[in-house]
């Protein structure tokens, strides 16, 4: 089998890369590293069965020789990075997934696109099920993530209808683990950088809104099945396990052995959704799959990786 792999140098493309190689896949990772991380792939670069094209997926892509698999992962993936290049958000949700689906097309590959629970926005449903359409502010700050992704389901549904393309789509729930950038703004890295340099945790409203924090370990285990799935409806991806933003601040501290205080804030940005967690029913029935990794032993991998990185920042 060989796979492509856009924004493969990003946090979970790059663990996607490394289970794809160990499936015996070869695998052509395509990143334009504007977000991505060369250090993410560093160990693949002697793997005769990986290759790395620096390039940006908006553009026309070509992959000479068959391809079997194209995992769509290019796209800034948190509201740092999305609110500081929005443009190129929209354009690589829209573009570039345009042009991941013509490389599907002309290589009659099967497609997966990384979708994301914000298509869900600042939900009314509870947990979030696959059918709910969601409520997105699409002029809000966080809109040109959100309906950069609804816009990229769209499309890959309407290649799916069209051309019979064999598309899958993965609505991934917030993931956690090694390789996330430290400097990353979403809150498990926000909190864990704070606690090792013995800097105030700031939380944004009161700390009772709700995240559900999947181990990337199983998260990729998903995507993967999702990949080989028949089906084509959107899948969530994600853990069931909910935990208010107060509460995962002072286990982020337990863990750490951090004294660092913490500090309230107002929300810098509106929309910031107040619950989510997945229905995973879906995901349980289709593809055999739930997460395994219980977020006290995520957490604890996640340390080490996050105390080497500071350590590095610091000499």
């Amino acid at each position: 089998m060989r796979s492509v792999v856009t924004g493969g140098a990003g946090f979970i493309g790059s663990h996607l890369c490394d289970y794809l190689l160990a499936k015996g896949h070869s695998v052509v990772c395509v990143d334009n590293l504007l977000t991505g991380n060369p250090d993410n792939i560093a160990h693949l670069f002697g793997n005769e069965r990986f290759l790395f094209i620096k390039h940006d997926v908006t553009e026309f892509i070509h992959i000479p020789g068959p391809v079997d698999y194209i995992l769509h992962f290019a796209s800034p993936a948190s509201p740092r990075d999305y609110l500081e290049f929005p443009i190129q958000t929209l354009k690589v949700g829209s573009l570039g997934t345009h042009k991941a689906l013509g490389l599907a097309l002309a290589k009659d590959a099967t497609f997966l696109l990384a979708s994301t629970s914000e298509i869900y926005g600042d939900p009314e449903v509870h947990p979030q099920t696959e059918d709910y359409w969601g409520r997105v502010n699409p002029i809000g700050l966080r809109g040109v993530y959100d309906e950069a992704k609804r816009f990229g389901e769209a499309l890959t549904m309407a290649y799916h209808r069209t051309h019979n393309l064999d598309t899958k789509i993965a609505r991934i729930f917030n993931t956690y683990g090694p390789r996330m950038r430290i400097n990353d703004g979403r809150a498990l890295p926000e909190f864990m950088s704070a606690a090792l340099r013995g800097k105030p945790i700031t939380i944004f409203g009161d700390g009772s809104q709700t995240r559900s924090f999947c181990y990337v370990d199983d998260t990729v285990e998903g995507l993967y099945r999702l990949m080989v799935s028949e089906t084509h409806e959107p899948v969530n991806i994600g853990n069931t396990e909910e935990i208010s933003i107060l509460d995962f601040a002072k286990e982020v501290l337990q863990i750490t052995g951090s004294k660092s205080e913490i500090v309230f804030q107002e929300f810098p940005t509106q929309g910031d959704p107040k619950v989510r967690k997945p229905d995973i029913t879906r995901a349980r029935e289709i593809l055999g799959w739930q997460p395994k990794v219980d977020r006290g032993n995520g957490l604890k991998r996640t340390l080490e990786h996050f105390r080497k990185a500071i350590a590095e920042e610091q000499k």
